[in-house]
């Protein structure tokens, strides 16, 4: 009974962002919101967060990663196919990462349980953090009314916004975001 369950709210939460995007798309005023907002700039500090985790940690914030290279990718939903594909490829890929000091932090409006949830299911061993009111995502130009939109910012040891991908493809993202960290890191 719990399985059944618990497909039922992943499939609603598919419906849900698929229903969202079709509306947005076919909307007028669609194109203002294709962006989520106005981006923070490269080669200036990164904006701070502190939001709650999945990892028993209680909170996260950007500035307890001062130090190393932080890859801060913004997703839609827990469950969805595309954001379980992203996510798939960041935990395949995170050896790679933590050998350039390099951390991965997901960041969704979905809350700390979901976030528990679906690493449990797909053995994700990096945080997500729930950004439920959209607080962050906002202040990274990555929100669209209820949900995160799909992008990714690199941010350097010293708190720097060194790159951004805005409409990533979930499948060749991670290796995107590897392929370019080592040239910031080999400047």
């Amino acid at each position: 009974m719990q399985n059944r369950s618990i497909t039922r709210r992943h499939l609603f939460k598919l419906l849900s962002v698929c229903c969202l995007a079709l509306l947005v798309a076919l909307s007028p005023i669609a194109p203002a919101f294709a962006l989520g907002g106005p981006q923070p700039p490269l080669d200036q500090p990164a904006p701070d967060f502190t939001l709650p985790t999945n990892t028993g940690d209680g909170t996260i914030s950007l500035k307890d990663y001062r130090g190393k290279w932080v890859v801060v990718y913004f997703y839609p939903k827990d469950f969805t196919p595309g954001c379980t594909l992203e996510a798939q490829r960041f935990q395949r890929d995170l050896p790679k990462y933590r050998t350039r000091n390099t951390e991965i932090l997901g960041i969704s409006a979905d809350d700390v349980d979901s976030h528990a949830e679906f690493c449990d299911s797909e053995g994700l061993k990096f945080p997500l953090l729930a950004d439920t009111d959209g607080a962050v995502s906002k202040a990274y130009g990555s929100w669209l009314g209820a949900m995160s939109l799909r992008h990714t910012y690199v941010i350097d040891p010293s708190g720097i916004l060194r790159e951004r991908f805005l409409g990533v493809s979930p499948a060749v993202h991670s290796q995107e975001v590897l392929v370019r960290l080592q040239e910031l890191q080999s400047a």
